[in-house]
């Protein structure tokens, strides 16, 4: 079967950045849908297509091999014949449940949707924001455009 080669982006062009980097990994919606779906447990392939509305098989499977190429997801063989497997995120792979919150969450703002995470004990929506663990401190919205990647 032929696959169509992935788009060259900044990082595969020898000028790598953390987002460059992040979008070659995951960087379709059909993957981060499976990634967020797997990040509720493990599921077979069948499992997959029923809860991902709409995407084909093939789409799948290649989501899946490439997601397994990245090291982000595992493929555990239940059966020979046919040969079958079980799927679940990696350590990883289950590294991503934040940046897809807050993805999440700007699309809810976005869209102006109702499926904003909220406070369970006041009901407030929630902002999501960064923090530095050493300082224990929220980083200020004009602060981010200081951040750096090491």
């Amino acid at each position: 079967m032929a696959t169509r080669p992935r788009p060259t982006t900044a990082s595969t062009a020898g000028t790598a950045s953390p987002l460059s980097a992040a979008l070659d990994s995951v960087g379709d919606r059909w993957t981060l849908l499976i990634v967020a779906t797997l990040l509720d447990g493990s599921r077979r392939f069948g499992e997959l297509q029923r809860e991902l509305d709409g995407i084909a098989p093939n789409v799948l499977s290649s989501r899946l091999r490439q997601l397994e190429e990245e090291g982000l997801v595992v493929a555990e063989p239940y059966c020979e014949r046919p040969p079958r497997f079980v799927y679940e995120l990696t350590e990883p792979g289950r590294a991503l449940a934040g940046p897809l919150r807050m993805l999440a969450h700007w699309g809810a703002r976005h869209r102006g949707g109702s499926e904003q995470p909220v406070h369970a004990a006041c009901g407030t929506p929630l902002d999501a924001a960064l923090y530095c663990p050493t300082c224990r401190e929220p980083v200020a919205e004009e602060d981010a455009s200081e951040l750096h990647y090491a």
